[in-house]
């Protein structure tokens, strides 16, 4: 197979298990997904085993590979705007501080990707293990694959549904089946980034959204424009008052799968 393969996978790392799904000459296929019994965060190790096996069954030669990852085996921390910071080594020193005030001196290593924002503007910074980035590499090198780029799922949905978040002022819920991200924007302007474990059924996400509702609402009395993408929900999508729901059309192909969902998402 030469190495200039216009075939395109895309893995989605889950907390409970994996899915790859395939892109070619402009149509999509699944391939399939496999669960795993996870052991908390540090499942993704039996994620990536489990990936292992779907790119060998199922990849061919130079492809190239897209990973999600789930907020399950990610961290989200809002960097504010500092004008004593000048270069990009200053300004990640600045953010893993930041993220050690909030989760305190991690045991491991992690690689962190901030967001591109304008001077004066905080900015939201993801953090993925560094072993689990080690490994991908490793695991795409062993199949001969192109690791294309590696992103929490939460940056895929936004990219993929932010163009439907018209207001300044917006609450954008990405709820993953047993833990979900708020992402909060104020005039433009990134204010808070929020990972939280719990269901993604409607009583669930209804008290959620609601508590943040009412919190902002003490804060400022601009109106919030409030937005839910729940990938896990494709058999009955979530009915919560006074929520603008970011979806996708079914698949064509008719699987209904949350692994799916999550894959159909990357842009």
């Amino acid at each position: 197979m030469s190495h200039l393969s216009p075939d395109r996978f895309i893995a989605v790392l889950g907390a409970s298990g994996v899915g790859l799904g395939q892109r070619r000459a402009g149509t999509s296929c699944w391939l399939g997904s496999v669960g795993f019994i996870g052991e908390g965060f540090h499942g993704w190790s039996v994620a990536l085993d489990t990936l292992d096996l779907l790119l060998a069954e199922h990849t061919t030669a130079g492809a190239r590979l897209d990973v999600v990852v789930s907020a399950h085996f990610s961290r989200f921390c809002l960097v504010p705007w500092s004008e004593q910071i000048n270069h990009p080594e200053e300004l990640q020193g600045f953010a893993r501080l930041c993220f050690e005030d909030l989760y305190g001196v991690a045991e491991q290593a992690w690689d962190l990707v901030l967001s591109a924002e304008a001077a004066g503007h905080d900015r939201i910074a993801a953090a993925l293990p560094r072993a689990l980035l080690e490994r991908l590499r490793g695991l795409a090198s062993n199949h001969d694959l192109r690791l294309r780029s590696v992103q929490p799922y939460l940056m895929a949905a936004f990219n993929r549904f932010g163009a439907q978040l018209g207001s300044d002022d917006f609450l954008f819920v990405v709820a993953e089946p047993l833990r979900s991200v708020l992402l909060l924007a104020r005039e433009g302007r990134w204010t808070a980034v929020r990972s939280v474990g719990g269901s993604d059924n409607d009583t669930a996400l209804t008290a959620l959204i609601g508590r943040e509702s009412q919190l902002q609402a003490c804060a400022s009395d601009r109106q919030l424009s409030l937005y839910l993408h729940a990938p896990g929900r494709v058999e009955a999508p979530p009915q919560v008052p006074g929520v603008t729901l970011c979806g996708l059309e079914d698949a064509a192909d008719g699987v209904r799968d949350s692994l799916y969902a999550m894959c159909r998402a990357v842009a």
